[in-house]
Order: C-alpha cells, then sequence, then structure tokens
C-alpha cells in the first residue's frame, strides 16, 4: 500500500479520505462514537479522554450538533495545556475530528484529521476487545491508553501507527469498491472533495489510483497483524459505506470472517456507531 511513502502521509490522507468520502451517514456515526452510547461514556477510554461523565453521564452531555462544533473549537484550545498535564497528544486530533465532521472545524484542525482518526478507532477496538474478554469489566484507566491513544515512545512504535493507518486507508479504498467497479463521475466527485478538504493532487492522485484497482479483499486481511487492527478496519469500512445494499452487506461479513471476528464483536461495533443495518458472521 505504501508505494510512495516516501511522498504520501497516510495517516493525513486517512484522515482527508474520512471526511471527504464520508456517507451521509457518516457524521451521524462520529457523533455516535462520541455520545454516552458510543464511546462518551464514563466507563470508555474516549469519554475519560474527553473529559469525563458530563451531564447524564454522557461526555458530550446534553449538548447539540453547534454545541459539538464549541466543545471542539474548545478542547483543540486546550490541548497543549491538556498535554502538559499529561493527556495525550491524540486529544487534539479528536477535536480537529470533532470540528471537521460535526461543525465548528477550521483550518487549524486539519492536519490533526487522521490523528483524530486513529484515536476514535484505537478507542472503539479496544472498548470492544475489552468486552470481548471481560464481558462485565469496566474500561481500562486513561494512563494504560493504548498507542493510537497516545504518541509512540519510539520508532519501533511509530512504525506500528503507520502501518496501521496503511491498513486503515487500505480498508476504506476496499469498502468504498464493495458495490462494484468505482465510475470516473464518482472518483471525480471525490477527486474535489479531497481538494476541499485540503489534500494536494499527490495524494488525490494516491487515492484515485487506488479505487481504479480490483477489490483486494484478501490482501487486506493478510495486512491486518492482529485482532486490535482488525476491529479497527471492520469500524472504518463502516464510516466508508452506507451498508444498505445487499452486496456491502455481503463484503462485511466476508471481512468479519476474515479478520476472525466474532458475531458479538461485529455486532458490538455496529452499536457504538449507531449502525442499524446487521451483518450475520
Amino acid at each position: 500500500m505504501r508505494e510512495k511513502e516516501t511522498m504520501i502521509n497516510t495517516q493525513d490522507l486517512l484522515g482527508s479520505l474520512l471526511q471527504a468520502g464520508a456517507t451521509r451517514s457518516g457524521e451521524t456515526r462520529v457523533r455516535h462514537a462520541m455520545s454516552e452510547e458510543g464511546l462518551g461514556g464514563a466507563n470508555d477510554i474516549l469519554g475519560q479522554l474527553l473529559g469525563g461523565a458530563g451531564s447524564g453521564g454522557s461526555i458530550l452531555g446534553n449538548l447539540g450538533l453547534s454545541g459539538l462544533g464549541g466543545k471542539a473549537q474548545e478542547m483543540l484550545g486546550g490541548a497543549t495545556r491538556s498535554v502538559k498535564q499529561g493527556n495525550p497528544l491524540a486529544i487534539g486530533g479528536l477535536a480537529a475530528l470533532a470540528g471537521a465532521f460535526l461543525g465548528g472545524g477550521s483550518g487549524a484542525m486539519k492536519g490533526a484529521l487522521g490523528g483524530g482518526a486513529l484515536a476514535l478507532l484505537g478507542s472503539l477496538a479496544y472498548s470492544v476487545m475489552t468486552k470481548d474478554q471481560n464481558p462485565q469489566g469496566a474500561a481500562p484507566a486513561a494512563r494504560d491508553l493504548p498507542l493510537g491513544l497516545r504518541e509512540p515512545e519510539d520508532t519501533r512504535e511509530e512504525k506500528i501507527l503507520q502501518d496501521r493507518a496503511d491498513v486503515l486507508l487500505l480498508a476504506i479504498v476496499n469498502a468504498m469498491k464493495a458495490d462494484g467497479v468505482v465510475d470516473g463521475e464518482e472518483l471525480s466527485r471525490l477527486s474535489q472533495r479531497l481538494n476541499e478538504v485540503g489534500a494536494d493532487q499527490e495524494a488525490r492522485d494516491y487515492i484515485l489510483d487506488q479505487l481504479r484497482r480490483p477489490i483486494d479483499l484478501d490482501g487486506l486481511i493478510r495486512a491486518v497483524p492482529d485482532k486490535d487492527t482488525g476491529v479497527q478496519a471492520y469500524a472504518a469500512s463502516l464510516l466508508a459505506i452506507e451498508v444498505d445494499t445487499d452486496a456491502e452487506k455481503t463484503y462485511l461479513r466476508a471481512l468479519a470472517r476474515g479478520l476472525g471476528l466474532t458475531s458479538d464483536m461485529v455486532a458490538e461495533i455496529h452499536r457504538r456507531l449507531g449502525v442499524t443495518a446487521t451483518v450475520a458472521v
């Protein structure tokens, strides 16, 4: 996937592609993930990252869509202070993600979108894996954050995080092709959207080239190194498609089986993202 790794920043491209290629349900799913029903509760890592329980136990309390944009600005503005106090740098990325998808975003946020996407998907995978391994247990404390919700400590962890971004980008590209070949009109529209969110020509060309290639489910499954990344790859796929056609459901079913995800894990991912469509594994 990283044929041009010296020229393409996959983490940045991951954020841009999610923003540009998001389905009409993408914003709703991101918002749901940040709510108490998704990952924003006090017992979830993301909820702890964003400040603990608010009104009614929800991290976002009773804030509406416009309020969420203000919350994103508030978090971004306080990111430096939060880092100095021991919170992970991912909080700035989460603020950027909230702003970009939910209103209140600005040009200053664009560079952090990839980090926010990794933090959101990492939090989801951590919560799903925790529930799968210990159904009655609460999520671990924020001080025990996994990679993606904290900064890499060495070059080995940097490579792990970069490789994960590569896999998630491949997952999104594959999912976008689940209904069949992406036609010229769709490619043109996506290129325009990528341009609007700040992706340069090289990045746009790279994504369009990947989308013109045949879908490669086996290649994606081989590229996933562990179950944690598998959960993230499946969740990223849900952010890229509507799941309203038989072809998309068939693709997701094959993906889940190939990644070794159980039916309970798949159902939990859907619940966390507020996806009502079911996929039997």
